[in-house]
């Protein structure tokens, strides 16, 4: 008889999706197709509008009440869990539940909230923060293993929550098909037209938590626009204008206005026609687990801006641009360089679309079964 493998995946059905919901759902298609061959598979999450997969043969998919995720996660989760007589649980989103019978195996997708000071965000952000750094340290201990998406994350891992380097399995996130370069230019004209975008912009997706470093990319940018006359338009996807009025207001920043674009949030199967149409992609992180959005825009084939730190050169190899996350003139002159060396603009052009070759999500699924099947064994 197949074994039950249960996965948490609680937000999972929330409309807006981001990175973590973003990796589980690619895992979870993978899982679907194959379910059955090795396991059953149990998708638990939170009700939402969003019912982006659904049940079928060997693969079931549970919503629990929308309540307040300390309370889902400690509560409603291992209650539901210990009635499905699963034989793993494995809980996708960085945490989990502290007082559950099932052996576990526990994605974290970084620890940088586990830093001294950490990273200032919104107050949902902040209180996310904290209740991580209770949390992860003792869901990690409690694991039978953890899945890190890089190898510098695992680093992290280990050194932040005290485990064993040998209970830390390296998994990197993949990429969807779905992230090409767009040759139909009716539907780049129509996509364009749509978001009232100009034909050649910037591309950064603006965020409010510190370490995505927007507030730098705006520092950039009116740097390059006070020495360009003719200065591309940045196009911000992702926040508010009201967040990015916030984040200049906070650091006294003068915004050239008509200059910067917002796009709000976009649907996933958009966005392969937002990076294709971009010019430049601006990735410039303070820290990152893995870094998906520098994979999708390489895919797409638009070179990448970003940082030399955390694991952004492990996932962007040779083919990016890397500056100094702290300093905005060297994004500024990575900008001015990209924009003037169509030599190097064509080599990262080509490098980035090799690059991304190296991701794909059935590999991700099939190392996670793998993780699986090591844990089974050993129990």
């Amino acid at each position: 008889m197949k074994k039950i493998i249960a996965i948490e995946a609680q937000r999972l059905f929330r409309p807006k999706k981001h990175g973590m919901e973003i990796v589980a759902l690619e895992i979870l298609k993978q899982l679907k197709n194959a379910a059955g061959n090795d396991f059953i598979y149990q998708v638990v999450v939170k009700e939402d509008v969003d019912e982006c997969i659904t049940s079928s043969s060997n693969f079931t998919v549970a919503q629990l009440p929308a309540k307040a995720y300390p309370i889902w996660e400690q509560i409603l989760l291992p209650s539901f869990i210990k009635k499905l007589n699963a034989a793993l649980l494995h809980c996708c989103s960085n945490t989990a539940p502290l007082f559950c019978k099932t052996p576990m195996v526990v994605t974290i997708h970084d620890v940088i909230y586990m830093q001294a000071g950490g990273f200032k965000g919104s107050a949902y952000q902040n209180f996310g923060n904290l209740y991580r750094r209770w949390i992860v340290p003792k869901a990690a201990k409690k694991a039978k293993a953890i899945i890190a998406v890089s190898e510098f994350a695992k680093k992290e891992i280990v050194a932040a929550l005290n485990v064993q380097a040998n209970k830390v399995h390296v998994v990197y996130n993949g990429l969807n098909a779905i992230y090409r370069p767009c040759t139909d230019i009716q539907k780049s004209v129509a996509f364009r037209t749509e978001y009232k975008l100009p034909e050649k912009y910037l591309l950064h997706f603006g965020n409010t938590a510190t370490r995505k470093n927007t507030s730098g990319v705006l520092k950039a940018y009116i740097q390059y626009c006070f020495k360009e006359e003719n200065a591309l338009p940045l196009v911000i996807s992702g926040c508010s204008k009201g967040t990015i009025t916030a984040i200049a207001q906070r650091e006294n920043l003068l915004l050239p206005e008509n200059n910067i674009l917002y796009t709000g949030y976009i649907e996933a199967a958009a966005l392969p026609l937002l990076y294709s149409n971009a010019y430049l992609f601006l990735y410039p992180s303070f820290a990152e687990g893995f870094g998906l959005p520098l994979v999708e825009s390489m895919a797409c084939g638009t070179p990448v801006i970003t940082a030399h730190n955390s694991s952004l050169p492990e996932v962007a190899g040779d083919a990016a641009l890397f500056v100094d996350a702290a300093n905005p003139n060297e994004i500024f002159l990575a900008i001015t360089r990209l924009l003037t060396d169509a030599n190097l603009y064509n080599q990262l052009k080509e490098k980035g679309l090799k690059n991304a070759q190296r991701f794909n999500w059935e590999k991700t699924a099939n190392q996670t079964k793998e993780i699986y099947k090591m844990v089974l064994n050993n129990l």
